[in-house]
């Protein structure tokens, strides 16, 4: 059976990036639950917030839905600039990154729910940037890159 490629990136890229978000969560005092109610909350309204287990599932099914269309996103650029493959998989990973970061927090998150942009604390933008480059642009291009060999 042939995998897809496509595919084959959203689960991973998807997988890495929550699991980010999870230990980040549990790291600053909060839990995985309510940090997936929290992203449910951004398409379903801040009542999402008070779903339980369903807000969570909806936040993570959110999430991926998200992932998608940056992966999708991802493939359409390389059918229309093919020569992004010949680039160094760790520049264009980085600048994949680098825009997914700036249309997600400069764009979506402000117009939902007012976060400033750039971000006031430079921490907490260093925080939010490392898995958009780390866990989706690197690995989008490690596994889209020309065989150099």
């Amino acid at each position: 059976m042939r995998r897809s490629p496509a595919l084959f990136a959203w689960a991973l890229c998807g997988t890495l990036d929550i699991a980010y978000a999870m230990v980040w969560s549990v790291l600053a005092g909060g839990s995985v639950g309510g940090m997936l109610r929290g992203v449910a909350t951004g398409p379903f309204g801040d009542g999402a917030g008070d779903w339980g287990f369903g807000g969570a599932i909806a936040g993570l099914a959110t999430h991926y839905a998200i992932m998608g269309a940056m992966v999708a996103a991802w493939f359409f650029a390389l059918r229309r600039w093919s020569a992004l493959t010949a680039w160094p998989w760790w520049l264009t990973g980085t600048l994949y990154g680098l825009l997914l970061y700036i249309v997600m927090n400069g764009v979506v998150l402000p117009l939902r729910f007012g976060t400033p942009f750039p971000p006031t604390d430079l921490v907490r933008g260093a925080i939010a940037l490392f898995p958009h480059i780390f866990f989706v642009g690197w690995p989008l291009a490690l596994l889209t890159r020309k065989d150099t060999r």
